[in-house]
């Protein structure tokens, strides 16, 4: 069966992997983008952006794992969009009309709407499902291919309560964010379930992979 994993999620040191106060100015809230100043820093991101440059250390090997064998996206509507968005009928998310998915992509909302056809191979689904029932319909459309989790971090907190991460890349960034959404809120005696390997970077990053124990 298809895996479905999580890839290059930032928190800060207290757990918050989005800031308070999220707009449609400020994505991220009051943490802006120092979350992801690591991964804009890659030549994976650089490569995925038509740029030249970027740095090819340990966190941009763990960058690049982010997108081969992935066959569909599921994200939480806090990701899709800021506050407000299911009331815009045109708003097509963040990304523009050529997403960086490339693959069908489940948008978990309590106000679905017609899926949207984007360029370059991705296609929106808005589903008001369970994890359980999100995952199924993901795996079918990616064919056998695995299923990535995007976020938010409410969203990857409760496919992780329920069991159903195979795999999950967090990277740790040394800043305090204080105010915000929590990763790990709930998540107790996780170690119990998942194998956690920690590697530091000279960057100051700590990546920590999560490897279901099955």
């Amino acid at each position: 069966m298809s895996e479905v994993r999580v890839h290059n999620l930032s928190i800060s040191l207290d757990g918050f992997a989005t800031g308070e106060g999220q707009a449609l100015e400020a994505p991220f809230g009051h943490a802006g983008e120092r979350l992801h100043e690591w991964l804009v820093g890659t030549r994976f991101f650089h490569a995925e952006d038509n740029l030249s440059g970027g740095t090819q250390g340990a966190d941009n090997g763990f960058a690049v794992q982010h997108n081969p064998g992935i066959g569909a996206e599921i994200m939480g509507a806090g990701k899709f969009g800021p506050p407000g968005w299911q009331d815009d009928p045109d708003w097509k998310g963040w990304w523009g009309p050529n997403p960086p998915f490339h693959t069908p992509t489940f948008i978990l909302t309590h106000r679905p709407r017609p899926s949207i056809e984007m360029e370059g191979g991705t296609t929106y689904h808005f589903l008001d499902a369970t994890p359980a029932e999100a995952v199924a319909q993901a795996r079918e459309a990616a064919a056998g291919a695995d299923v990535r989790i995007g976020g938010g971090p409410t969203v990857v907190r409760d496919f992780l309560a329920e069991g159903l991460i195979d795999y999950m890349h967090v990277a740790q960034v040394p800043i305090l964010l204080g105010r915000g959404v929590r990763l790990w809120d709930g998540l107790e005696s996780l170690e119990q379930t998942y194998t956690i390997e920690p590697v530091s970077t000279p960057t100051g990053i700590t990546h920590l992979t999560f490897t279901a124990k099955r």
